[in-house]
């Protein structure tokens, strides 16, 4: 049984849902508004302190442990169907995971559709990945992170490195990541009585301003589950039992291990989408990091 604490996220999640079917014609300022009150999930870490900086032409947050190693970094695209959210809102789930890893984290404030469409995102996480480079940071030293539309980017910026002959990174870690912009996996259908949030009708809407014009379904680099994962770095996959996007996850750990990937799927039962922002609050997402710190820290 999910824990007392765990609530909280479902809660939060409930009320967002209900504001956002009181105000069905809800403009984009009052949608990131809404998901700006993703951080109350998370507690704040003990012995993580930030900086801003703009990096590459992107706004970033930084999360520096205080025993973190500057060598190795986490590159961290906030999720929010790549119209929402923000690196402020995902700067103390960064700041978790680089003190549970050992080492750094750097959030994005990428740019956000509908007003920058496909591929301003993937552009914003190469042009980052490409100054941690020219800093001295070795290729292996950095690892890919994000969830669910962020962890869509943690996963096709690797593909866009490929493309581009960079050298990849060491590792790729996803949260509840949204990987198929049709939107054919069935527990959209099988799960939708138990995920309190994304449904059907939201990922529709945030997949068409995330496309635009000239995005296509049917691109490996928005739709990764459609990519050639010969070659990809040990990946993990994190999600909760009860939400929509499973299947994505799923999916995702299949044809990465089919390619001959290391890959780890771990799934918790009864959690909601990117339940890993109750860090700090609940058991489950603390001992999911923990479980994670222990595989990047064996690789």
């Amino acid at each position: 049984m999910p824990s007392i604490q765990s609530e909280y996220l479902a809660t939060l999640y409930q009320d967002w849902a209900d504001r956002m079917a009181a105000d069905p014609e809800m403009a984009i300022d009052g949608l990131r508004a809404l998901f700006g009150e993703w951080e109350k999930a998370t507690l704040e870490p003990e012995g993580v302190t930030y900086k801003s900086e703009t990096v590459a032409g992107v706004e970033t947050i930084w999360a520096l442990p205080v025993d973190g190693d500057s060598s190795k970094v986490l590159l961290y695209t906030h999720g929010g169907g790549f119209a929402v959210g923000s690196a402020s809102s995902h700067r103390k789930l960064a700041g978790h995971m680089a003190k549970a890893l050992g080492t750094t984290s750097v959030v994005l404030d990428y740019r956000l559709s509908p007003e920058n469409p496909y591929p301003a995102q993937l552009e914003d996480a190469v042009a980052v990945y490409k100054e941690l480079l020219s800093r001295g940071i070795k290729p292996e030293n950095i690892s890919t992170i994000g969830d669910s539309a962020g962890g869509n980017l943690a996963v096709s910026s690797v593909l866009k490195f490929r493309d581009l002959g960079l050298p990849l990174p060491g590792s790729v870690i996803a949260f509840s990541p949204w990987l198929d912009m049709a939107l054919t996996g069935e527990t959209l259908t099988s799960n939708a009585a138990t995920d309190v949030l994304v449904q059907l009708p939201i990922l529709e809407g945030m997949a068409a301003m995330f496309l635009g014009e000239s995005g296509k379904a049917d691109d490996p680099l928005t739709s990764p589950l459609l990519a050639d994962f010969s070659g990809f770095p040990p990946l993990f996959i994190s999600a909760g039992s009860a939400e929509t996007l499973l299947d994505d996850s799923q999916r995702l750990q299949s044809k990465a291990t089919a390619a001959g990937v290391n890959s780890t799927l771990s799934v918790v039962e009864g959690m909601q989408h990117v339940f890993q922002f109750l860090a700090g609050r609940a058991p489950e997402a603390d001992t999911e990091i923990e479980k994670i710190a222990k595989w990047y820290k064996g690789l």
